[in-house]
């Protein structure tokens, strides 16, 4: 069996943070070794505010906006930063992050996603749970998950 073919697209979803950051060094040597397409997803949140209890909650489009285009240019500097010889794709989402995390990997047909463990704790863990918690549990593919600090794996720096 050609294990090369069983990992061809290999999404890692980025906010930004180190977290992520390290995540996709783990993603952009798995990519190298399986000879597999990248996929780098950002997911812009929508910014809302409570207007008034009858209307319900509203976007606030501008932000939103600017939020999209900083997330672009960053995602643009980050896949460049990425040495040429692998096939990289950037992609900017709008939308709650583990919904938008797994409907990237269904229409990419993504064979495996990476993305690091952080976040909530406490209360807040309790009321919204983790993005990658949802994403493992929701993936079309399997879910490499990697929490700081990483043990058992050693990327190759290039």
């Amino acid at each position: 069996m050609d294990l090369t073919k069983m990992i061809q697209n290999i999404l890692a979803p980025i906010d930004f943070s180190d977290y992520s950051k390290n995540a996709l060094k783990y993603a952009v040597q798995f990519a190298r070794d399986f000879k597999a397409k990248l996929f780098l997803v950002y997911v812009v949140e929508p910014m809302i505010y409570p207007a008034d209890f009858s209307m319900g909650q509203i976007a606030i489009p501008s932000t939103d906006i600017d939020l999209h285009t900083r997330a672009e240019e960053e995602l643009k500097n980050l896949a460049k930063s990425i040495n040429s010889d692998l096939i990289v794709e950037t992609m900017i989402r709008t939308g709650k992050p583990f919904v938008e995390i797994i409907e990237a990997a269904k229409e990419k047909d993504i064979d495996l996603i990476i993305l690091a463990t952080h976040g909530h704790t406490g209360v807040e863990h309790l009321l919204f749970g983790s993005t990658a918690e949802k994403v493992v549990r929701k993936a079309p593919c399997p879910v490499l998950t990697l929490r700081e600090p990483i043990k058992g794996f050693v990327y190759k720096s290039s």
